[in-house]
């Protein structure tokens, strides 16, 4: 029997990685929507069911840092994972996320820390 698919929301200005990451994510089973920017990631968030994201650090205009508070403040519930090219992070960056990795962690690292967020929030509410 097939799972219903988890939609997850993927922010990213750079436009490659988002294509490559969504390309990923459809291919492990989920249902994706991508935002160039925190600005339409954040419109996004608020109107669609997401069940997760992943959350580029580093983008012009609102950083991702901003954009997980905000994130915060309309769905706490929603686990959040912080993808960035550094390897360090501000604390009051990954206090906000539930999860922060590096780029370079690769596929398999994101498709797993992915699905044990998922499956951590789905046994934290039945």
């Amino acid at each position: 029997m097939m799972q219903t698919s988890h939609l997850v929301l993927c922010v990213d200005d750079e436009t490659i990685g988002l294509q490559v990451r969504r390309l990923l994510l459809e291919r492990a089973g989920y249902r994706v929507l991508t935002a160039p920017d925190g600005y339409s990631g954040l419109d996004v968030f608020a109107r669609e069911p997401v069940e997760a994201v992943v959350l580029d650090f580093a983008m012009p205009g609102m950083s991702g840092g901003e954009v997980a508070r905000r994130m915060r403040q309309v769905k706490p519930h929603v686990p959040i994972l912080m993808l960035s090219a550094y390897t360090s992070l501000p604390a009051e960056v990954t206090e906000t996320v539930d999860l922060a990795m590096t780029k370079g962690e690769g596929a398999p690292a994101l498709l797993t820390n992915l699905g044990s967020l998922i499956s951590a929030r789905a046994s934290h509410c039945s």
